[in-house]
Protein backbone atom coordinates (compact mmCIF):
# COMPACT_ATOMS: atom_id res chain seq x y z
CA UNK A 1 0.00 0.00 0.00
CA UNK A 2 1.34 3.34 -0.54
CA UNK A 3 0.44 6.63 1.13
CA UNK A 4 -0.79 10.03 -0.90
CA UNK A 5 -0.82 13.51 -0.27
CA UNK A 6 -3.99 15.40 -0.73
CA UNK A 7 -2.76 19.07 -2.34
CA UNK A 8 -4.78 21.73 -0.90
CA UNK A 9 -3.53 24.23 -3.13
CA UNK A 10 -5.82 21.70 -5.15
CA UNK A 11 -8.52 20.62 -3.09
CA UNK A 12 -11.56 21.98 -1.34
CA UNK A 13 -13.99 20.54 1.55
CA UNK A 14 -17.22 22.35 1.24
CA UNK A 15 -21.07 22.01 1.84
CA UNK A 16 -24.29 23.84 1.11
CA UNK A 17 -27.40 24.22 3.01
CA UNK A 18 -30.65 25.74 2.15
CA UNK A 19 -31.41 29.24 3.63
CA UNK A 20 -34.30 30.41 4.63
CA UNK A 21 -36.05 27.82 2.10
CA UNK A 22 -35.42 29.59 -0.69
CA UNK A 23 -31.32 30.12 -1.08
CA UNK A 24 -28.19 28.49 -0.31
CA UNK A 25 -25.60 29.21 1.89
CA UNK A 26 -21.81 27.57 1.10
CA UNK A 27 -19.28 27.58 2.73
CA UNK A 28 -15.79 25.12 3.17
CA UNK A 29 -13.18 24.39 5.59
CA UNK A 30 -10.01 25.46 5.10
CA UNK A 31 -7.95 23.45 6.76
CA UNK A 32 -8.07 19.57 7.17
CA UNK A 33 -5.47 16.62 7.04
CA UNK A 34 -5.71 13.14 5.01
CA UNK A 35 -4.32 9.89 5.41
CA UNK A 36 -5.31 7.97 2.20
CA UNK A 37 -3.01 4.44 1.66
CA UNK A 38 -4.13 2.44 -1.98
CA UNK A 39 -2.05 -0.11 -3.99
CA UNK A 40 -3.50 2.04 -6.75
CA UNK A 41 -5.51 5.20 -7.18
CA UNK A 42 -6.74 4.30 -10.11
CA UNK A 43 -8.65 1.45 -8.47
CA UNK A 44 -10.11 3.13 -5.64
CA UNK A 45 -11.38 -0.22 -3.81
CA UNK A 46 -7.38 -0.94 -2.75
CA UNK A 47 -7.77 2.21 -0.41
CA UNK A 48 -8.35 2.83 3.03
CA UNK A 49 -8.92 6.73 3.33
CA UNK A 50 -9.43 9.06 7.05
CA UNK A 51 -10.21 12.83 6.44
CA UNK A 52 -9.61 15.37 9.94
CA UNK A 53 -11.27 18.76 9.33
CA UNK A 54 -10.02 21.66 11.69
CA UNK A 55 -14.28 22.45 12.42
CA UNK A 56 -12.31 26.55 13.43
CA UNK A 57 -11.75 26.73 9.79
CA UNK A 58 -14.95 27.11 8.54
CA UNK A 59 -15.49 29.72 6.19
CA UNK A 60 -18.81 30.90 4.40
CA UNK A 61 -17.89 34.33 3.65
CA UNK A 62 -19.63 36.24 6.68
CA UNK A 63 -17.58 36.17 10.06
CA UNK A 64 -20.69 36.84 12.10
CA UNK A 65 -22.24 33.87 10.61
CA UNK A 66 -18.79 31.48 10.42
CA UNK A 67 -18.40 32.08 14.33
CA UNK A 68 -22.21 31.48 15.12
CA UNK A 69 -21.71 28.07 13.88
CA UNK A 70 -18.53 27.37 15.54
CA UNK A 71 -20.42 28.14 18.49
CA UNK A 72 -22.25 25.65 20.92
CA UNK A 73 -25.73 26.76 18.97
CA UNK A 74 -23.79 24.54 15.78
CA UNK A 75 -20.45 22.66 15.77
CA UNK A 76 -19.00 23.78 19.48
CA UNK A 77 -15.58 23.67 18.52
CA UNK A 78 -14.29 24.02 22.12
CA UNK A 79 -15.60 20.57 22.95
CA UNK A 80 -15.80 19.13 19.19
CA UNK A 81 -12.71 20.43 17.01
CA UNK A 82 -12.81 18.13 14.45
CA UNK A 83 -15.23 16.60 11.64
CA UNK A 84 -13.63 13.39 11.22
CA UNK A 85 -14.22 10.26 8.37
CA UNK A 86 -13.15 6.75 8.16
CA UNK A 87 -14.22 4.71 4.99
CA UNK A 88 -14.83 1.17 6.29
CA UNK A 89 -16.11 0.14 2.76
CA UNK A 90 -15.06 0.96 -0.99
CA UNK A 91 -17.19 -0.36 -4.17
CA UNK A 92 -16.67 0.38 -7.46
CA UNK A 93 -19.89 1.54 -9.29
CA UNK A 94 -19.49 1.52 -13.05
CA UNK A 95 -16.79 3.95 -13.94
CA UNK A 96 -17.19 5.32 -10.48
CA UNK A 97 -17.32 4.43 -6.57
CA UNK A 98 -19.31 4.33 -3.83
CA UNK A 99 -16.85 5.48 -0.83
CA UNK A 100 -18.88 4.56 2.91
CA UNK A 101 -17.75 5.16 6.28
CA UNK A 102 -17.78 6.80 9.81
CA UNK A 103 -18.56 10.25 9.81
CA UNK A 104 -18.23 12.01 13.06
CA UNK A 105 -19.73 15.38 14.39
CA UNK A 106 -19.81 16.88 17.84
CA UNK A 107 -20.62 13.43 19.72
CA UNK A 108 -22.33 11.84 16.78
CA UNK A 109 -20.84 8.88 14.43
CA UNK A 110 -23.48 7.50 11.70
CA UNK A 111 -22.31 6.20 8.61
CA UNK A 112 -22.48 7.62 5.52
CA UNK A 113 -21.94 6.69 1.37
CA UNK A 114 -19.87 9.61 -1.00
CA UNK A 115 -20.73 9.30 -4.65
CA UNK A 116 -16.87 9.47 -5.98
CA UNK A 117 -15.96 10.30 -9.45
CA UNK A 118 -12.40 9.57 -10.75
CA UNK A 119 -11.78 12.37 -12.43
CA UNK A 120 -8.55 10.79 -14.08
CA UNK A 121 -4.77 10.84 -14.00
CA UNK A 122 -1.86 13.18 -15.41
CA UNK A 123 1.58 14.09 -14.66
CA UNK A 124 1.61 17.67 -13.85
CA UNK A 125 4.77 19.88 -15.10
CA UNK A 126 7.26 18.70 -12.34
CA UNK A 127 7.17 14.91 -13.52
CA UNK A 128 4.56 14.17 -10.57
CA UNK A 129 1.42 11.80 -10.93
CA UNK A 130 -1.41 13.31 -10.31
CA UNK A 131 -4.93 11.83 -9.62
CA UNK A 132 -8.23 13.79 -9.42
CA UNK A 133 -11.45 13.23 -7.57
CA UNK A 134 -15.03 14.50 -6.45
CA UNK A 135 -16.95 13.35 -4.26
CA UNK A 136 -20.56 14.25 -2.73
CA UNK A 137 -23.00 13.16 -0.21
CA UNK A 138 -26.19 14.62 1.99
CA UNK A 139 -26.70 14.17 5.33
CA UNK A 140 -29.66 15.31 7.97
CA UNK A 141 -27.48 17.77 9.39
CA UNK A 142 -30.02 17.22 13.22
CA UNK A 143 -28.61 13.47 12.94
CA UNK A 144 -25.24 14.79 13.99
CA UNK A 145 -26.10 17.08 16.88
CA UNK A 146 -26.60 20.54 15.35
CA UNK A 147 -30.16 21.07 15.99
CA UNK A 148 -30.02 25.10 16.44
CA UNK A 149 -33.17 26.83 14.33
CA UNK A 150 -35.16 29.63 13.74
CA UNK A 151 -38.92 29.60 12.62
CA UNK A 152 -39.46 32.50 9.96
CA UNK A 153 -42.94 34.72 10.19
CA UNK A 154 -43.68 33.51 6.74
CA UNK A 155 -43.58 29.60 7.89
CA UNK A 156 -40.80 27.37 7.56
CA UNK A 157 -37.36 27.80 8.99
CA UNK A 158 -33.91 29.89 8.51
CA UNK A 159 -31.65 26.52 7.94
CA UNK A 160 -32.42 23.44 6.23
CA UNK A 161 -31.71 20.37 7.46
CA UNK A 162 -30.13 18.39 4.48
CA UNK A 163 -26.71 19.44 4.12
CA UNK A 164 -24.84 18.82 0.91
CA UNK A 165 -21.17 17.85 1.52
CA UNK A 166 -18.65 18.07 -1.55
CA UNK A 167 -15.01 17.39 -1.73
CA UNK A 168 -13.01 17.75 -4.74
CA UNK A 169 -9.10 16.10 -4.46
CA UNK A 170 -6.11 16.51 -6.34
CA UNK A 171 -3.66 13.56 -4.62
CA UNK A 172 -0.40 12.93 -4.87
CA UNK A 173 2.01 10.14 -4.20
CA UNK A 174 3.72 11.19 -0.95
CA UNK A 175 7.18 12.22 -0.83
Amino acid sequence: MAKWTVDQNHSAIGFEVKHMMVSKVKGEFESYTADVEAADLTDLTTASIAFKIDVASIHTRNEDRDNHLKSADFFDVENYPTIDFKSTNITKDGDDYKVTGDLTIKDATKPVTFNVEFGGKGTNPWGVEVYGFEAETKINREEFGLTWNAALETGGVLVGKDIKIKVELEMNPAA
